[in-house]
């Protein structure tokens, strides 16, 4: 990786450009490093098509193999595929998780902050990359739903605005990753670290309504941020939703928001406070 655009070491970026200089020389970066990440799904196109393809097992066994639905009166393909496509959301962060371990005890950061480029730009190119897999994960999700014969019903703009909350889910979801990732430091500690996704996944509204569990059980189902997410995409989709008459239920949309929101401003600034004290 070369850097030939910046200026040389001895002529630090942040004293010889202005502050619009500077933030286009880490847009310049970020793009660097997220079209490296890029890159590896090309070396490592395996690893790609498994994190495509295990969502899709997922949906298929719930839909026709293991079955599902407690408490759902209707289509269950219709309740289920929303579900599942909030589910996708907190799947594969494993494999940002390894690549940010891997680069740590490769000591490729380490390189990376010896050159003259923002900082930033590191977890900013593997954040954007990270996004864009999950958009393609969400329209081969959104492709299977279709061909076993899910619909959304509510128009164009409601459809945009559910895949916006999802997007909005992995987005929060990411930023916990790579704060956990820099906190493992280890790529044999990831695999423990992934196990907490699967109770946040699966205790919730994905399969199940909260009406059909204990309640005590459900209480917790319905203030999951993946059961508002779930909810909200179901009535954007205008898709069978799960009967609910609580506060956190009737305000899935609100929380939809406002929990991934709460979750980037939590853990943000803890995977940059993180990632700034590996270098001391």
């Amino acid at each position: 990786m070369t850097a030939t655009h910046h200026a040389p070491a001895t002529a630090p970026v942040s004293t010889t450009h202005g502050s619009g200089s500077k933030l286009s020389w880490a847009l310049a970066d970020s793009w660097t490093m997220t079209r490296r990440e890029l890159a590896h799904w090309a070396r490592q196109p395996v690893q790609v098509v498994v994190g495509l393809v295990f969502p899709v097992m997922m949906l298929l066994m719930f839909g026709f193999l293991i079955g599902g639905g407690k408490g759902v009166e209707g289509d269950f393909t219709s309740y289920l595929v929303p579900g599942m496509l909030t589910m996708t959301m907190a799947f594969g962060l494993e494999a940002t998780m390894l690549s940010v371990t891997q680069d740590l005890g490769k000591g490729v950061i380490d390189r990376f902050r010896s050159m003259p480029m923002n900082s930033g730009s590191i977890l900013v190119g593997r954040s954007i990359a990270d996004m864009l897999q999950s958009v393609v994960g969400l329209a081969v999700m959104i492709g299977v739903g279709a061909a076993i014969g899910w619909r959304w019903n509510n128009g164009f703009a409601s459809f945009m605005g559910a895949v916006g909350l999802l997007l909005l889910l992995r987005f929060a979801m990411l930023w916990i990753g790579l704060h956990l990732a820099m906190v493992a430091g280890k790529p044999e500690m990831v695999q423990a670290v992934q196990i907490l996704v699967w109770p946040m996944a699966f205790l919730s509204n994905a399969i199940a309504t909260p009406a059909s569990m204990p309640a005590w059980l459900g209480a917790v189902v319905e203030w999951n941020p993946m059961s508002a997410t779930a909810t909200a995409v179901r009535e954007l989709f205008g898709n069978q939703s799960a009967a609910g008459g609580s506060w956190a239920a009737t305000h899935a949309e609100l929380l939809a928001v406002a929990w991934p929101l709460l979750l980037v401003a939590i853990f943000f600034p803890l995977a940059v406070k993180r990632f700034r004290d590996l270098s001391r």
